[in-house]
């Protein structure tokens, strides 16, 4: 059965086209090292809860989005190895965190492994 990283992360609204465009360079280095689905999602249907909900997870400020996102391996073994890979991937070489187009603090992420694959 497959392995999924899964990631949650506040970005604000005017650097939305600028994390896009990180996104999708990261989403090829990931494929290109053999990530079986890379996708990335903006929220279009989320409310804060009466006590947790992504926009309460990620603090999400005014004028901020939440994104969803996640990559689907073969395997945890086949994840380590493409992450391995992907992470000394030189087109990731310039990406610091102090310029992101997003708070890294707020982002949030882990590994599943899945348990009904329908």
């Amino acid at each position: 059965m497959s392995y999924v990283d899964g990631f949650v992360l506040p970005v604000p609204q005017e650097r939305l086209a600028e994390y896009r465009r990180m996104a999708r360079k990261a989403g090829a280095v990931w494929k290109d090292h053999g990530a079986l689905a890379y996708l990335e999602a903006v929220a279009d249907d989320v409310k804060p809860g009466k006590h947790t909900s992504f926009p309460q997870a990620v603090k999400l400020k005014e004028n901020e989005v939440v994104v969803f996102a996640y990559i689907v391996y073969r395997s945890r073994a086949h994840r380590d190895r493409v992450n391995a890979k992907a992470m000394a991937d030189p087109r990731l070489a310039g990406m610091d965190a102090k310029t992101m187009p997003f708070d890294g603090k707020r982002m949030f992420w882990g590994g599943f492994k899945p348990f009904l694959d329908l």
